[in-house]
């Protein structure tokens, strides 16, 4: 199949070093906002072309915690293992990033951590692994629901990736961006979106961070650099979004070529949403679609 004929949103592709092949994982519940859900499903391919699945990545035991809005899905090569970062919510419990683990990219995966790993009191979603110097971080989004403008944070995470190490550390809020526009809802004045954040290192060492929220037009994604090169920032954030329309929760890969591509879904509205990939630079500017 052709990525035309596969419904997902969040795309996360890993390519592993072994087999070359590209593995394709993302939010592939029909309906990923309500009702049960069934799981994450991932896709195989030789050239980015031709795609063969779907393949269960993950399908929840019944006794597992949450069994609804199975959300962004994206696996890390990690010390000899493939770790699963996923947002999933229940009833009477904070929506919340949990990490699960398998021998192989394509799963089967199982819980890892013990539940979520982001904060229990906070409405949480789209963890990232982010290493540095050795150290694990999870990166993730505070969600508006709980603050009105989204938040992005870090908390250190320990070496086995089962839990945390201190408190979570505010990176910055989504209307510190330029181009972000508030969306309305009647629990605050303003709500600004954070969603889908994803670490980039370039070639001369700058970190990057890909971030969506909503801009002029719709769901958007932009570009956020940090000062010190480090995950503690300062964080400045792009004057106009990378990705400005109907699309967005994207991330970065190097094909077996090295080139690098982004990957994000658009259109944003359900069940229409593809995966989408555009070859990419590294300038001095930041990022650019070549």
């Amino acid at each position: 199949m052709r990525l035309d004929d596969i419904q997902i949103r969040d795309p996360f592709v890993l390519f592993d070093e072994g087999t070359r092949r590209y593995h394709l994982f993302g939010s592939t519940d029909a309906n990923i906002w309500s009702g049960p859900a069934t799981g994450f499903d991932t896709y195989w391919s030789d050239d980015l072309l031709e795609w063969h699945g779907p393949t269960p990545a993950f399908r929840p035991a019944p006794e597992f915690w949450s069994h609804t809005q199975y959300w962004a899905p994206e696996v890390h090569a990690y010390e000899g293992g493939f770790y699963l970062f996923a947002t999933f919510t229940a009833e009477g419990r904070h929506r919340g990033t949990q990490i699960l683990r398998a021998e192989n990219p394509e799963g089967p995966y199982q819980p890892w951590s013990d539940g979520p790993l982001t904060p229990s009191a906070w409405e949480c979603l789209d963890g990232t692994l982010h290493v540095e110097d050795g150290t694990p971080y999870m990166v993730f989004c505070h969600e508006w629901k709980d603050v009105g403008d989204g938040e992005v944070q870090a908390v250190r995470l320990t070496p086995d990736l089962r839990g945390t190490v201190g408190d979570p550390v505010l990176l910055f809020r989504a209307s510190e961006a330029a181009w972000a526009r508030p969306i309305p809802r009647p629990e605050f004045d303003r709500v600004f979106v954070t969603d889908g954040p994803f670490l980039h290192r370039t070639a001369d060492g700058r970190l990057l961070m890909l971030w969506s929220s909503f801009g002029d037009t719709g769901y958007a994604m932009g570009v956020a650099t940090s000062a010190s090169g480090t995950i503690a920032g300062p964080w400045a954030q792009s004057a106009e979004p990378l990705w400005p329309a109907d699309g967005g929760h994207g991330m970065i890969f190097a094909d077996a070529a090295g080139r690098l591509l982004l990957t994000l879904h658009t259109p944003n509205r359900t069940p229409d949403e593809r995966a989408r990939f555009f070859p990419l630079e590294e300038t001095p500017e930041g990022l650019r679609l070549s």
